[in-house]
């Protein structure tokens, strides 16, 4: 397999203003627990940054959903594995579902062999998928060294959920925050050179809101 090759299967890669790296995300409307948190008052998900401004361009909607079936494709470990080794020379991070979530165990396995195919770079998988991500624990145990996969506690304000190593919360104004704070609020809503996201040795990371 080829670049041009790896390319038409899994699409173009994402690359958030925000970020220090490439990313790889799905249509939000699609998110299993996040669609039913939209509609709980008081939830991360009630105002989805994904579900409105650069997300729903007709330009950018279409390549969500290419990526959300090219996850399912029976060649997307070894396109994935050879786009973002050609993708990272540079920057050594990755971050997967910059909008949506995972859909099932069978996603989150193969992005775990993605992960272990590309050593030399350091992931980041933020996700709601409780369950998924605990089925897999059941299963394997852990994840590789350079994943990091953040389950995020599903209210504002609320605290980081127990039985994971890593975890995100996002907090209020003013109110408690857990473990480490990200930074971007300071800096124009950049990552700029913090790359706590990644960081294994962080337990939590707390998300000042929008």
């Amino acid at each position: 397999m080829n670049i041009k090759q790896a390319q038409q299967i899994i699409g173009n890669l994402g690359k958030p203003s925000k970020m220090p790296c490439y990313s790889y995300g799905t249509p939000a409307e699609l998110c299993k627990v996040g669609s039913k948190l939209r509609k709980v008052k008081g939830s991360v998900c009630e105002g989805c940054y994904a579900m409105k401004g650069f997300y729903t361009f007709s330009n950018v909607k279409p390549a969500f959903y290419k990526r959300f079936k090219a996850m399912k494709h029976p060649k997307f470990v070894d396109a994935m594995t050879l786009i973002i080794k050609a993708k990272t020379t540079k920057t050594k991070y990755f971050r997967w579902k910059d909008s949506g979530d995972l859909d099932s165990l069978s996603e989150l396995e193969r992005i775990v062999q993605v992960c272990q195919n590309t050593p030399d770079t350091k992931h980041w998988l933020p996700t709601r998928e409780t369950k998924v991500v605990s089925d897999y624990l059941k299963i394997y145990k852990s994840f590789p060294d350079n994943l990091v996969v953040r389950v995020s506690s599903p209210l504002i304000n609320g605290e980081p959920l127990p039985n994971f190593g890593n975890t995100s919360t996002v907090h209020d104004k003013g109110k408690k925050w857990f473990g480490k704070q990200c930074v971007a609020y300071k800096q124009d809503n950049e990552c700029r050179d913090c790359r706590a996201c990644w960081t294994k040795k962080i337990n939590n990371i707390s998300y000042k809101k929008h």
